[in-house]
C-alpha cells in the first residue's frame, strides 16, 4: 500500500469545504496552517544507566472556540506532519459535534515495547515538562492516544500538578476514575461509532440489528464498538489487529475474544474457530457495514474499487484517502467520516473537563445518554447537509465544521 501524506489529505479536505463556502482566501489560508507546533528533543535515563534522546511534538491547530483539545500518540513514526493533520482535523471534529474546543494533536517518537514501565513513566514525565508552556486546563487539554493510556494521563496530570503545588485535574482527560475520570470514557468512541452506523442505517433503510459487520483494529475503538454492535444483534463476521485478521462468516465471539487473545502473545489469531486473514483482504470482505478503526491511510485509490459494503463508518482518523472517497461515492457507498463518527472520544473528554472544573461527577448512564444525543443530532445535521449541498458526508461534515470555525475566526477578528 503507497505512503499517504496525511497533512495534504487534511488540507485537500479543508479546501474541497472552502469552495462550497466561497471561504475568503485569506481566512481559508489561516485555516490551512496550525497556531502553534512545538518541537522538543529530552533526554531519559534508562533503567542501565544509559542516557537516550528523544523527540516529541505538541501542535495546536486553533483557539478561536476554545481551548485546544487532542492525544498523545507514542509510536516510532510520529511526526510533524502527521501531529499536524491530526490537529486540524480534531479541530473540525470538535466544531461538528459542536463542543468549544479547537484541535491539537501531539507525541513522541518512540516505540514503547522497548521500554520498561518505570522507563515509560520517566519519558512522559520528563516530555511534559517540556511542553507545559503550552499545556493546561484552559489552554491546551491532553488525552489518550496510540501507545498512551489512563496510566500515562495519570502521570502527566501528577507532574502539571507537582509544578502547580495543586491537583489539577483538568488539565488531562481520559484519566482513572480514581483521579477525576469521567464514567463512560473509554467506551465513548466505540459508542459514537455504533451510534452513527445505527443512525446510517436508519437513513439507509437498513436494520443495524441484522447487519453483517467487519471490523478492522481491535484496539479499544473496534473492541469497544464490536461488542456494542454484538450486543445491539448485529454479527461481527470479521475484524484485525496487530497480528492479522480472522473471518467467520456464522459470527464472531468478540467478548472471548477480547478477554481470552486480544492484547497476548499471537493476539486473536489464537482463536481457532476462524479463516486467518490479512488486513488488506478484511478490508475487501462482502459486508454490510465496515468499520476501520486502526490507523490512516488503509482505503485508497488501489483497493478502494474492491469494497464491498454498503457503509463505512471511520473510527480511526484518516483511514479513507481522497481518491479513495471519490471511489466509494461513484460506487453508492455511504461513508460516515471520521471527524463525526470518532468524536464520541472527544464528547466524552468534554464531559471529564466539564467534570473536572466543576468537581461535581455523573453517572455513567448521563454520560452516555448525552453522548448518544450529541451523537445523535451531529449525525443528522451533516445528512441534512449532504443533501443540501448535494455533496457526501464527509465534505459535508467538513462544511459545517469550517463555517463554524470561520465565523468564530471572523467575529473575533485579527490583534491587534
Amino acid at each position: 500500500m503507497s505512503e499517504v501524506n496525511v497533512l495534504e489529505m487534511a488540507r485537500s479536505q479543508l479546501a474541497m469545504a472552502a469552495k462550497h463556502l466561497d471561504l475568503d482566501p485569506g481566512l481559508h489560508a489561516v485555516l490551512a496552517q496550525p497556531k502553534r507546533q512545538v518541537v522538543v528533543n529530552f533526554p531519559v535515563v534508562m533503567d542501565n544507566g544509559t542516557v537516550e534522546c528523544y523527540q516529541g511534538y505538541r501542535v495546536q491547530h486553533n483557539t478561536s472556540r476554545g481551548p485546544t483539545k487532542g492525544g498523545l500518540r507514542y509510536h516510532p513514526d510520529v511526526d510533524l506532519d502527521e501531529a499536524t493533520a491530526l490537529a486540524m482535523w480534531m479541530t473540525w471534529k470538535c466544531a461538528v459535534v459542536n463542543i468549544p474546543y479547537g484541535g491539537a494533536k501531539g507525541g513522541v517518537k518512540v516505540n514503547t515495547k522497548s521500554l520498561s514501565k518505570r522507563e515509560l513513566e520517566k519519558l512522559t514525565r520528563r516530555f511534559i515538562s517540556e511542553i507545559n508552556i503550552v499545556v493546561g486546563e484552559r489552554s491546551d487539554i491532553p488525552a489518550p492516544d496510540i501507545g498512551t493510556n489512563q496510566q500515562v494521563m495519570a502521570w502527566i496530570m501528577d507532574t502539571l500538578s507537582m509544578q502547580a503545588g495543586y491537583t489539577v485535574p483538568g488539565v488531562v482527560t481520559g484519566k482513572p476514575i480514581e483521579l477525576g475520570g469521567s464514567e463512560g470514557r473509554i467506551e465513548a468512541t466505540g459508542r459514537g461509532v455504533v451510534v452513527c452506523a445505527n443512525e446510517a442505517c436508519k437513513v439507509l433503510g437498513m436494520d443495524f440489528s441484522s447487519c453483517e459487520i467487519v471490523v478492522q483494529g481491535f484496539g479499544n475503538v473496534g473492541s469497544v464498538a464490536a461488542e456494542l454492535a454484538e450486543e445491539a444483534g448485529a454479527k461481527v463476521i470479521a475484524v484485525s489487529d496487530a497480528t492479522g485478521g480472522i473471518y467467520n462468516k456464522g459470527g464472531l465471539p468478540i467478548r472471548e475474544l477480547y478477554e481470552r487473545y486480544s492484547g497476548v502473545e499471537g493476539g486473536i489469531r489464537n482463536y481457532k474457530d476462524c479463516d486467518p486473514i490479512s488486513n488488506s483482504e478484511l478490508l475487501e470482505l462482502p459486508c454490510d457495514i465496515l468499520m476501520p478503526n486502526a490507523i490512516q491511510g488503509q482505503i485508497t485509490g488501489e483497493n478502494a474499487a474492491r469494497i464491498q459494503t454498503k457503509l463505512v463508518v471511520e473510527g480511526a482518523n484518516g483511514p479513507t484517502t481522497p481518491d479513495a472517497d471519490q471511489i466509494l461515492s461513484d460506487k453508492g457507498i455511504m461513508v460516515v467520516p471520521d471527524i463525526l463518527a470518532n468524536a464520541g472520544g472527544v464528547v466524552t473528554s468534554y464531559f471529564e473537563w466539564v467534570q473536572d472544573l466543576q468537581n461535581y461527577f455523573w453517572e455513567e448512564t448521563e454520560v452516555n445518554k448525552r453522548l448518544e444525543r450529541i451523537m445523535a443530532g451531529a449525525f443528522e445535521a451533516v445528512y441534512s447537509t449532504m443533501k443540501k449541498h448535494k455533496t457526501d458526508m464527509r465534505t459535508a461534515a467538513m462544511i459545517i465544521a469550517v463555517d463554524r470555525v470561520a465565523h468564530a475566526t471572523t467575529v473575533r477578528g485579527i490583534f491587534p
